[in-house]
């Protein structure tokens, strides 16, 4: 099956302790689109600029990314430039420019409407929640969110909590909705409000998948090469609910097995700049990676 997905489209000018990028391809919904392709079909509902390359919507539909969705209008593509010190887990901003994306209104085609697998990416609830009004009675719809929205749009977030099936976010901004320094407390109070699922991601560390029963614990890959972790978590969420989607499958064990897949995406992605590492992945490093994985937490 399809997946869906809406967020930002972006360029990006990246600097890191071991290298620096400008003006490459980056955005939310870039990164959760070119992992999702690795399962299957995906369509891409975002907003771009005049001067958005061509190249790059070239690389998009190469992957079968289906760009109907993405509106052009004039002006110039969000852009935003940022630095990594050595502590990889935290972005420190330089300069965020919304352009063309301050207002931007997804318009789901009439094509895309049922789509039974959505990701909604970090972008405003409130804009998160006109999607849901504009798609017809998908089977998983998977939510994520930042500090941003936490601090600035806290009723509308907690309201589209409440229409999802599964929550993504990471610890720091599980703390900061939940007011708790405890994730698994953070986490009940998310389940409390209706979703099925939350995964509270921790960067190097992993990621916890909580459901009213149960815990899971997935750690991080250990890599010898980070490079640039921009997008990871996008890359997560992309892998994760492309899977699902390609098998059709939410029984708890699949989704374990859907966050390893996504673990493994992410821990690809921070090798190389923009989608750099994603774009020279292969199916079997995939697979072989996917492999050391399940060696990892065997005991």
């Amino acid at each position: 099956m399809s997946v869906l997905i809406v967020g930002s489209v972006a360029l990006d000018s990246v600097k890191t302790p071991f290298g620096e990028a400008n003006n490459v391809l980056g955005g939310s919904a870039v990164f959760a689109s070119y992992a999702a392709s690795f399962y299957g079909s995906v369509k891409l509902v975002g907003v771009i600029g005049e001067d958005f390359p061509k190249e790059n919507l070239e690389l998009l539909r190469s992957r079968k990314i289906d760009l109907e969705g993405l509106q052009i209008r004039k002006g110039k593509t969000f852009y935003w430039s940022g630095y990594y010190e050595f502590d990889m887990n935290q972005a420190n901003s330089l300069c965020t420019e919304l352009n063309v994306f301050s207002s931007f209104k997804p318009h789901i085609p009439k094509s895309y409407r049922k789509t039974k697998y959505i990701f909604l990416a970090n972008i405003d609830p409130e804009l998160q929640m006109n999607v849901l009004t504009q798609v017809e009675k998908p089977k998983l719809v998977v939510v994520d969110t930042m500090n941003y929205w936490i601090i600035n749009k806290h009723e509308a977030l907690w309201k589209i909590l409440k229409m999802v099936d599964i929550v993504l976010l990471n610890d720091a901004e599980a703390r900061q909705l939940c007011e708790t320094a405890n994730l698994v407390k953070a986490a009940k109070k998310i389940l409390a409000a209706g979703p099925q699922v939350v995964i509270i991601k921790k960067g190097e560390h992993g990621s916890l998948m909580f459901t009213n029963s149960t815990v899971f614990a997935a750690p991080g890959y250990p890599l010898e090469t980070i490079c640039d972790p921009t997008g990871a978590g996008d890359t997560f969420a992309g892998g994760f609910i492309g899977y699902l989607a390609s098998t059709n499958d939410l029984s708890e064990a699949n989704l374990r097995k859907a966050v390893i897949l996504g673990s493994t995406l992410a821990s690809f992605d921070v090798e190389d700049f923009s989608l750099g590492r994603l774009k020279r992945l292969t199916p079997d490093e995939l697979k072989s990676r996917y492999q050391e994985y399940q060696q990892l937490v065997q005991f």
